[in-house]
């Protein structure tokens, strides 16, 4: 392992740019848990929240098992390996705060030392040491030391291409970020290689280009659907195209293919489209893992303006948010230019090739969630529903919480229980087969596009599962409403719709449920056998829990559940 200074301490020149605070004095495990930190470094091995150390971290990596009961979740080690507070030292070196240098030169020493090359669990995935590779090629270039870079950080970049390289294929395997993080590294890290003389850097640019190529053809549809079907997920897929456009311009290499820059400026709009401009936050709709690349602002995690507004500029050479703020922060330091003219505003439309329809309507925007599956989906959610108010999130998804805690929890998350859907006879709406995989996907059975009247904007989704059973949903949305359509059959014994709530002191009157100006009342066509509040679940934050009051209106037989939410402002 390399050792030394790999970033120049003399070779930079201050400048007057907002830098961020996080990793200063306190950094954030998965961009929102308080971690105290220091000139000494965090020990690599051991879990943040307890301490708790890694049994035998001098093993090879291909020897540590992916779930072990004595580690519990890996993701808690691999935390602090992701290098996101290289970032946060480089921005301050870059306002003049040299000791901030000299602190990420100390602990990337230490790092090397506790991590040689290959043994530990930090050098298990391949994304981890890609996240690795971005995250040091972003920081020379914020600090220009990408011409001047030290032997120690090329000799580093070389190490971890070395451990991507053999396993690439697997990474492509799972359609997924895997495959675009693998992919990025290999350009980002190869190119740079090749121009400090290193053989192996052409080769490894040209696989990385390749893959780039591949990805965005397979994985992003023409909407700017991707693969994984959750916000999140989508955000680290467009920061990595992002960091790849920028180091391409910083080197002056060759242009990716107009297909490339489209479907990507594609998904961008889709985040943008999807995310609400009050404070960037969105539906919790899909896996969400605590993942969040190039964190060059002090915005909340759940704030997607800084990588919305970055890719927008980059691939389609607009802005998405006109108002000057935070989200522009990114561009500033990483030297480029704001453009003047803007991309067009959301507009209610039907993103098929992923399964979102979104329907607008002044100051709200629900989604509707319909299984369109070409890749393999982390959740049940089939028809989940989301309604947002300006920035709240009224009717709302659980999130993931954990990919390794208790079965209760493993089953929760991901299952239809924890949607704004319909749940049959107490089971999931596909068989889980492993703890990322469900069987019998879902198939679309009715579909009718939006549509617009004097009543609205309406859209209907319908499915018949393994059981045979059938669930059709139509969402109408119009001023001060939402009402929800359910049409049921099929089933055995139970059917349980289920509204998530925003928290708050919700109350049932006479089969009304209000708080404040806000009143749900849902009713059928058959009796009702239950309409009750229940406490439930979600995660807004990975390894974060907390309870919300949940709606359950249950019924015995086939028939029509119809749900009117109002508010006024």
């Amino acid at each position: 392992m390399p050792q030394g200074d790999f970033f120049i301490v003399d070779k930079w020149q201050s400048e007057n740019l907002s830098a961020p605070i996080h990793w200063h004095k306190s950094g954030r495990i998965f961009s929102h848990h308080p971690f105290s930190v220091s000139d000494v470094p965090p020990d690599w091995h051991a879990n943040p929240f307890t301490g708790e150390r890694i049994v035998q971290p001098e093993r090879d990596w291909w020897l540590i098992p992916d779930f072990d009961p004595a580690i519990g979740d890996i993701k808690l080690i691999w935390e602090l390996s992701r290098f996101d507070w290289v970032l946060a030292f480089v921005q301050r070196a870059r306002t003049g705060d040299r000791q901030s240098l000299i602190r990420l030169n100390n602990w990337l020493n230490d790092w090397c030392h506790k991590n040689p090359s290959y043994k530990g669990p930090n050098w298990k995935c391949g994304q981890e040491a890609s996240i690795r590779v971005m995250h040091l090629a972003m920081a020379a270039l914020i600090l220009n030391q990408t011409k001047t870079t030290s032997v120690a950080l090329i000799d580093l970049v070389e190490l971890h291409l070395q451990r991507i390289a053999p396993t690439i294929r697997y990474a492509m395997a799972q359609d997924n970020n895997h495959g675009t993080s693998e992919a990025a590294a290999m350009f980002i890290g190869g190119s740079w290689l090749e121009k400090f003389g290193r053989p192996r850097g052409v080769k490894w640019a040209a696989t990385g280009r390749k893959w780039l190529e591949n990805r965005a053809k397979r994985l992003i549809g023409n909407d700017g659907s991707f693969s994984q079907y959750s916000l999140n997920y989508h955000r680290v897929m467009l920061d990595t195209f992002s960091m790849v456009e920028v180091w391409r311009r910083q080197l002056l290499l060759p242009k990716f293919s107009e297909r490339l820059q489209q479907r990507v400026q594609a998904a961008a709009y889709w985040q943008y489209a999807i995310t609400n401009r009050w404070n960037g936050d969105g539906p919790n709709i899909g896996a969400n893992d605590g993942a969040r690349l190039l964190q060059l602002t002090d915005t909340d995690y759940r704030d997607f303006r800084p990588s919305v507004q970055l890719a927008s500029v980059l691939f389609a050479g607009a802005r998405a948010y006109i108002d000057e703020g935070v989200w522009d922060h990114p561009l500033s330091w990483l030297g480029l230019a704001t453009p003047s003219d803007l991309i067009p505003e959301p507009k209610s439309q039907v993103f098929d090739r992923g399964g979102f329809a979104l329907l607008c309507d002044g100051d709200a925007k629900a989604v509707l969630r319909y299984p369109s599956f070409r890749f393999r989906p982390s959740q049940a959610d089939a028809l989940h529903t989301d309604l947002w108010l300006q920035g709240r999130n009224l009717l709302r998804d659980a999130g993931t919480y954990s990919y390794n805690t208790k079965e209760r929890w493993l089953n929760y998350f991901p299952g239809t229980e924890s949607h704004n859907t319909i749940q049959f006879d107490d089971r999931d709406q596909m068989p889980r087969l492993s703890r990322f995989l469900f069987g019998d996907w879902l198939k679309t059975s009715v579909f009718k596009s939006l549509s617009r009247t004097s009543d609205g904007q309406t859209v209907t989704a319908g499915y018949k599962d393994g059981y045979n059973v059938r669930h059709t949903r139509t969402v109408n949305l119009s001023s001060g409403l939402l009402k929800v359509t359910d049409e049921v059959s099929d089933f055995k014994e139970r059917a349980i719709l289920r509204w998530r709530l925003e928290p708050g002191d919700w109350e049932i009157t006479n089969g009304l449920l209000t708080k404040g100006s806000h009143t749900i009342f849902v009713f059928c066509d058959v009796p009702i056998k239950r309409y009750e509040l229940v406490e439930g679940w979600e995660s807004r934050f990975y390894h974060e829990k907390q309870s919300v009051p949940v709606l359950e209106v249950e019924v015995n037989q086939s028939g029509t559940l119809i749900t009117e939410y109002r508010w006024s402002v």
